[in-house]
């Protein structure tokens, strides 16, 4: 099965770490001695995925120049840019669209996330519908729940009114097709979740349960747990 093209959203500005970063991007902050953005790009790799789009801004100059065009890694990398006008991550996804294929993948730069993403594309290509999102069963242990739902489908998704029924939280990784995107064709700057709300309301956002834990360097504690983790793996 031909895999999905992956946008990887790497232009964050890493404020949460910023004390630890010592001004470097968060994607190449090292965890273990190697950067992060590698141990993210060999986990892709090893998985099937073939091409990646970095949507880069902050010291994207610094990613490009340790990425390169992703051969390293037996990839095919390309760039798209924002500069210094942050769009948000749904802002950054649209400027990326011209390079990408009719369906693709969404991840965030700061996101270390092992699942089946053949089963996870399989899933999207099943419900039909124009976008996916992955969830896993949190319960506010690893980060703040924010998804309502029944075991087949979302009910409720929101990333600042979290209820007391939301006992799943947002993987970190999503499939969309680039319909999913038209109706915010006008809009420069804008959160990827208001996409997800859009297609929630739409009925067009499928939803597809994974049991493996996220890990992230987005703060100091996931940090420490990832380095822990890939220590207890001899790497």
């Amino acid at each position: 099965m031909e895999s999905f093209s992956v946008v990887i959203l790497t232009g964050g500005l890493g404020t949460r770490i910023a004390s630890i970063a010592n001004s470097c991007p968060k994607a190449l902050l090292p965890i273990n001695g190697v950067p992060f953005i590698a141990h993210q790009l060999r986990l892709l790799a090893s998985s099937g995925i073939k091409k990646i789009v970095l949507c880069v801004g902050h010291q994207g100059e610094k990613i490009r120049e340790f990425v390169k065009d992703g051969s390293t890694f037996d990839l095919s990398i390309s760039y798209s840019d924002e500069g210094k006008s942050l769009l948000g991550t749904g802002g950054a996804i649209q400027l990326a669209l011209p390079q990408l294929n009719d369906d693709f993948f969404v991840l965030y730069g700061d996101s270390y996330l092992q699942c089946n993403y053949h089963a996870v594309q399989n899933a999207y290509k099943n419900s039909e519908k124009l976008g996916l999102m992955t969830i896993y069963k949190n319960q506010n242990q690893w980060d703040k729940s924010n998804v309502d739902f029944d075991g087949k489908n979302i009910l409720y998704y929101s990333k600042k009114n979290c209820l007391s029924s939301m006992k799943y939280i947002d993987y970190g990784l999503s499939i969309f097709s680039k319909k999913a995107f038209d109706s915010f064709s006008e809009k420069i700057n804008f959160d990827l979740s208001e996409v997800h709300e859009y297609l929630l309301k739409k009925n067009q956002l499928a939803a597809f349960e994974v049991h493996e834990r996220f890990y992230e360097i987005g703060s100091v504690e996931g940090i420490s747990a990832l380095e822990k983790y890939f220590s207890l793996r001899g790497e």
